[in-house]
């Protein structure tokens, strides 16, 4: 089966995330290690950012904390998906929506979309303070669930990987 499809799953079992060529440049590629250190950064970022929209929509406060936090998200977002693109390039060959990745770039995009709206809204003065804030809570859910659809394929790149690595030393 060519291309993407929403299962991930072709009829004869479950489709390699990897072959092994982009197993190899996956794992030589500096760029998965600035993957890995972006990916905590940017959760670090989003729950304390997320605690502080959180407390300005509770009590009014601390609105200048909760932007800066929020236009922070957003630059380690915009740093993510760029260094994410060439990394992509490296392994797959293509900058976005190798089959493998498919359905979590088309979810980043959506991502990637509230948070830029959430800036235009921001500098161009566009609605209130809370009015952003929720536009703010709506790009963090989306996050939320882009961050899920990544932790469950890299979890499955590993279940993958040590599968190979079992049937490898068999074979030996």
């Amino acid at each position: 089966m060519n291309g993407p499809s929403i299962a991930g799953r072709r009829t004869d079992g479950i489709a390699p995330i990897y072959t092994p060529e982009q197993r190899r440049r996956r794992d030589s590629s500096h760029w998965t290690v600035v993957q890995g250190v972006l990916a905590p950064v940017q959760f670090l970022v989003f729950l304390v950012s997320l605690a502080l929209v959180l407390h300005y929509l509770a009590s009014g406060r601390g609105a200048a904390a909760a932007t800066i936090s929020i236009v922070t998200k957003t630059g380690t977002l915009y740093a993510i998906m760029i260094t994410g693109s060439i990394w992509e390039k490296t392994v797959f060959g293509k900058w976005l929506f190798a089959d493998a990745f498919f359905w979590e770039d088309l979810s980043s995009m959506l991502v990637l979309a509230l948070h830029s709206l959430y800036l235009v809204a921001l500098i161009g003065g566009i609605g209130n303070e809370r009015g952003r804030m929720l536009l703010a809570l709506a790009a963090y859910a989306s996050y939320a669930v882009n961050a899920a659809q990544f932790l469950l394929k890299l979890r499955a790149a590993r279940l993958q990987g040590a599968v190979a690595s079992s049937a490898m030393a068999m074979t030996r």
